[in-house]
């Protein structure tokens, strides 16, 4: 009999450690993900914290699938008038580009993630929530090496990270940007994770929401009342469900605008017959292209707010007659010619449950929570996720996100459990690896860190990495303007991915976030 627990893959050691610590004890899918991503939020402090939000899909063939939503909602219950805002703009250079975000106390939404993790462990969870909180309140407490990766990535959002000193205590030791190998604590959050463990849960979840609405409500210029975190509960979701061939995708549902865009992009691949091409070749490149264009210009229809008029639409999009006209728009296509802060942890145990879950925190706002230690998120202030304008949205509003961790079942089991971090290059990102697996039939680690390409409007990025001879060339001929990349980027999201096949349980971590794959035995 194998001794084999489980398998998970997560953007950062510690994250995958902790989760496979929970596998080796007993614990299951759930145990594992929950602390996995509790030690995130300390490993990984540029990408994630209890202050941002995120999805999370889990099942088994047994009990069935489902979605907890536990992404953000709009602030400003109670409010008559905005009050004057502590919003501004500040600029973010990636080397090969700049990106604008906004950030301040009025850039908060409401986070979901401490009460989400929560509550998917009291749902699902088999070990005792101490033994989940454990390694993260260790690492916050006593410290931890920082990576390669996120020594980077806290370099890159250096402008916010010293916006504040609630802030600068937690990303800049004796004031300086953490070097890869420095040794970096967060005692205040250890202690809060501590007491999430040993004590009442609840006592903590009461001292979190009060110290958010006293730090960003409107007498600080934020916008979040304590009607707002009264009303806000994560939200259980049936998964959008797309057929693909001999298996069954599951992704996240509406509000959220990913994955619906990643089901139409691959039923638009296999309504053009995707998958007989040479992989990697001038065929391949500029099929692919052409779907990713169509998925584009789909979104550009208003897509994302009748996703929130009418939830129904896109289940009824892949189910009807409306997907050939999309079809003939990206064979049109075929024949005419930065950060997203963001991160992803999959699981599938021994006894074959999956979960998949994706988190952010945006690029955080510049403040945390004085006391606690948790950077809060700046998901008012991200374009990607407020394409009608900025405060727009009426209080309460769930926020649309690219998230779409996303299990594949052969029969009704989990042969693929993925996801991806990556903004607006999520849906990108998990469609290439899913028609790389499904149509290609790439072995799982070619599937991920293969070259990737993105297309936003007009406007398209690629990788120039193990194409075919000429593939390259053919992309910048029919995409004038396109950026190439002349190697792997973390702009092109971060796919970790694990597989379950005849009882042999594997993983791929993507090696443009620091991938890393964990089995437990």
């Amino acid at each position: 009999m194998s001794s084999i627990r489980g398998v998970i893959a997560a953007s950062e050691a510690h994250t995958a450690a902790a989760g496979a610590r929970l596998l080796r004890r007993g614990g299951n899918a759930i145990d594992a993900i929950v602390a996995a991503k509790l030690a995130a939020t300390v490993t990984e402090l540029p990408l994630t914290s209890l202050g941002g939000g995120g999805v999370c899909l889990w099942g088994d063939a047994d009990d069935g699938y489902e979605v907890l939503d536990f992404f953000a909602a709009a602030p400003g219950r109670g409010l008559a008038t905005l009050p004057k805002l502590d919003f501004a703009p500040i600029t973010v250079d990636f080397g090969q580009a700049t990106q604008v975000f906004h950030i301040g106390k009025a850039a908060a939404a409401i986070p979901g993630e401490l009460v989400g993790l929560l509550a998917l462990h009291r749902r699902a969870g088999r070990r005792p929530l101490r033994e989940v909180v454990a390694p993260a309140a260790a690492w916050a407490r006593d410290g931890f090496r920082v990576s390669p990766q996120i020594a980077m990535i806290a370099g890159l959002i250096a402008p916010i990270t010293r916006h504040s000193p609630t802030v600068a205590r937690l990303f800049l030791p004796g004031g300086l940007l953490p070097k890869a190998g420095d040794r970096l604590a967060n005692p205040e959050l250890g202690d809060f994770l501590h007491a999430l463990g040993e004590d009442d849960p609840d006592t903590q979840v009461a001292k979190y929401w009060e110290s958010l609405v006293d730090h960003f409500g409107p007498a600080h210029g934020g916008l979040i009342t304590a009607q707002d975190v009264a009303a806000y509960a994560p939200v259980v979701r049936e998964p959008l469900r797309v057929p693909f061939g001999a298996h069954t995708v599951l992704t996240n549902p509406p509000p959220a605008a990913g994955g619906g865009l990643i089901g139409v992009g691959m039923r638009i691949a296999e309504g053009l017959g995707l998958g007989k091409e040479e992989f990697l070749s001038r065929e391949h490149q500029l099929a692919l292209a052409a779907v990713l264009a169509t998925v584009s210009d789909f979104r550009q229809t208003g897509y994302d707010e009748l996703l929130r008029t009418d939830p129904g639409a896109i289940r009824s999009l892949l189910a009807g007659d409306a997907l050939p006209a999309w079809v003939g728009r990206a064979r049109s296509l075929r024949t005419e010619n930065p950060l997203g802060a963001t991160t992803h942890i999959s699981v599938i145990d021994a006894e074959g449950m999956a979960a998949v879950m994706t988190t952010s925190n945006g690029e955080g706002c510049g403040h945390a929570l004085p006391g606690l230690g948790i950077h809060v998120n700046n998901f008012l202030g991200e374009d990607d996720i407020n394409p009608g304008g900025f405060h727009r949205l009426a209080a309460g509003t769930w926020m649309s996100t690219m998230m779409s961790p996303t299990i594949v079942l052969a029969g009704d089991r989990p042969c693929f459990a993925l996801g991806s971090g990556g903004s607006n290059r999520i849906r990108s990102a998990i469609l290439q690896a899913l028609l790389n697996l499904l149509l290609y039939r790439r072995p799982l680690d070619e599937a991920v860190n293969s070259a990737r390409l993105h297309v936003e409007g007009r406007k398209l990025w690629f990788e120039d990495v193990g194409l075919a001879a000429g593939a390259a060339d053919a992309l910048q001929t029919a995409w004038p303007g396109a950026t190439r990349f002349d190697s792997t980027s973390m702009f092109f999201g971060g796919v970790n991915c694990v597989a379950s096949s005849n009882g042999y349980l594997s993983g791929a971590g993507d090696r443009r976030r620091g991938g890393v794959v964990v089995v437990a035995e």
